[in-house]
């Protein structure tokens, strides 16, 4: 049975003292869904945030990796570095990290087998802009970015992955895909891993839907069978906009 997971990434939102007070205002929030809920503050933050929640049921998860375990890299926090402090879970593949930062398939590879290797779990991230949609091209893109940076992976190592579909064009912006659009593309990914590698995998597998979810569309996007949650980006800075989605299932 898939699990249905509310992520919310912070991206560079919030120094120390916005921190505390946003998880002191979800800790006081009642989840009344059965949705896993993440967190993702800044690198800065992570320690502070995992002591501050404690034994609590929400879990803090990173924002981006190296896939490099030490080394001459300014800057930049490994796996281990993130275990260390608590960290189980990474995002990995985030639209502004490929539109920002450039990272292509052949780096997101590199960073999915180090999390793999240091036993985390990887939210992968993943979806098309709006000129691809336009052109018609929008399923190609998306198999694409999936088989090149993941249909390595053994059978069993697809229980440490969570996809999350990005719409780019709907990221940030106010637009939001349709619940139809939503269940099209999820359905299309389930069905592509379910010919890679076969229906087990394909059913066990949580899809994310990431592009502009609010506390007024969560709960008819998430209906969807193949909606199995989100990867929330403006709301989770809310903790009653946040808990609104969580409780959306």
């Amino acid at each position: 049975m898939r699990k249905q997971i509310i992520a919310g990434n912070w991206k560079m939102n919030n120094d120390l003292a916005q921190t505390m007070a946003l998880i002191t205002d979800l800790k006081k929030q009642k989840q009344t869904s059965n949705a896993e809920v993440m967190i993702a503050p800044a690198f800065t933050n992570l320690n502070n945030a995992f002591e501050a929640l404690g034994n609590d049921n929400i879990e803090v998860v990173a924002q981006n990796m190296h896939f490099a375990q030490n080394g001459a890299y300014t800057g930049e926090i490994s796996a281990q570095m993130l275990r260390s402090v608590g960290v189980q879970t990474v995002i990995l593949g985030h639209s502004e990290r490929r539109a920002y930062f450039g990272e292509t398939d052949e780096l997101l590879t590199q960073k999915t087998n180090a999390a793999l290797e240091n036993e985390m779990r990887v939210i992968f991230c993943f979806g098309e802009e709006l000129g691809d949609r336009k052109s018609g091209d929008h399923f190609n893109i998306v198999e694409s970015q999936i088989k090149n940076a993941l249909f390595h992976l053994s059978e069993s190592a697809w229980s440490k992955i969570v996809l999350a579909y990005e719409p780019v064009w709907a990221i940030g912006t106010g637009e939001t895909a349709s619940p139809n659009q939503a269940q099209e593309m999820h359905a299309f990914i389930r069905n592509a891993i379910q010919k890679k590698y076969n229906e087990n995998v394909s059913q066990n597998v949580s899809i994310l839907y990431g592009g502009s979810v609010k506390p007024s569309n969560a709960k008819e996007i998430f209906s969807n069978p193949d909606v199995d949650g989100g990867l929330i980006g403006g709301a989770a800075l809310n903790a009653d906009d946040f808990f609104a989605i969580v409780n959306a299932f």
